[in-house]
């Protein structure tokens, strides 16, 4: 799926998706964003790794040098850190998530921003993360309606992190199961938004069988996975996301891989903030020159 086949979006939309995707980053119709809401997500210890990343004008300074499209947080970090960068540095605000603390059995990551905030603040894009599954489902949807509601007034593009949890999710494979995976990217295209964040799903033969039919049968490559996935998600503009560090070749090969099945971009955030400065510029640089070779 590419920005020109999306002939549904309004004018607002489509304007700061091309931003995003040609005028910022590699250019060519790819997006590279860096997510920074870990710290919300999985708290301080996501830092330990490489300390100076703990003050975001790590990530910002990264952002910015490493030619990204743009960098995905929550309101409080882009209004505190942010100023430096306005204009340069495409937000996209995340306007719900939660901590870590309790249990994912029954996850709900409740609203910490608006979409008028993310107008008011100049982003170019929402971000919202629905777990599908979830026993809060009925909760959550309700609650993204609405904001699906005002991106449509708005004309904002929303990139929703869909990412399977619960209960009823780890009973049938797991969060990274094929199965998971595949539903939460029909999910998005089911709800109407212009971008879906997904994990690359896992192949457990161990709990292969745990998964409803035909999925338990399944056995597909690396690449098969990814290319399935894209496929559920339909017209939905699609990013994976990096997951925890990987060595420089694994991380190139599996962005080269997501790339060329049909993947729009990448949402890598760990795997590039948690190294030192010279090393996340060098593995980002490696990173938006194959982007821009493809």
């Amino acid at each position: 799926m590419t920005l020109d086949e999306m002939n549904h979006l309004n004018i607002g939309k489509r304007t700061r998706l091309r931003r995003l995707m040609y005028k910022y980053g590699p250019g060519n119709g790819r997006m590279l964003i860096l997510p920074i809401d870990q710290g919300l997500e999985h708290g301080p210890s996501t830092f330990f790794a490489n300390p100076e990343s703990e003050n975001p004008d790590f990530q910002f300074k990264l952002a910015n040098e490493g030619n990204f499209s743009g960098i995905a947080l929550h309101l409080g970090l882009a209004e505190k850190y942010g100023l430096s960068y306005a204009g340069e540095v495409p937000i996209v605000l995340k306007v719900n998530g939660k901590t870590r603390i309790p249990s994912d059995s029954h996850a709900m990551s409740p609203m910490t921003a608006s979409v008028e905030d993310a107008v008011r603040i100049g982003a170019d894009a929402i971000g919202y993360t629905l777990y599908v599954g979830s026993p809060r489902q009925v909760e959550d949807m309700n609650q993204f309606r609405r904001v699906k509601a005002d991106a449509d007034r708005y004309g904002m593009p929303i990139i929703l992190w869909s990412y399977p949890r619960g209960e009823a999710v780890d009973k049938k494979g797991g969060k990274n199961s094929l199965y998971a995976i595949d539903y939460a990217a029909r999910v998005a295209n089911e709800l109407g938004v212009e971008g879906v964040k997904l994990n690359v799903p896992g192949d457990d033969p161990k709990r292969r069988t745990e998964q409803p039919a035909p999925y338990d049968t399944l056995e597909l490559s690396y690449e098969e996975r990814v290319r399935k996935v894209i496929r559920s998600a339909g017209k939905t503009l699609v990013f994976f996301s990096g997951g925890s560090m990987l060595s420089d070749e694994d991380l190139v090969y599996r962005a080269r891989v997501c790339l060329e099945e049909g993947a729009a971009g990448l949402l890598f955030g760990r795997n590039l903030w948690q190294r030192r400065w010279d090393d996340a510029l060098s593995i980002t640089k490696k990173l938006t020159k194959m982007m821009s070779e493809l």
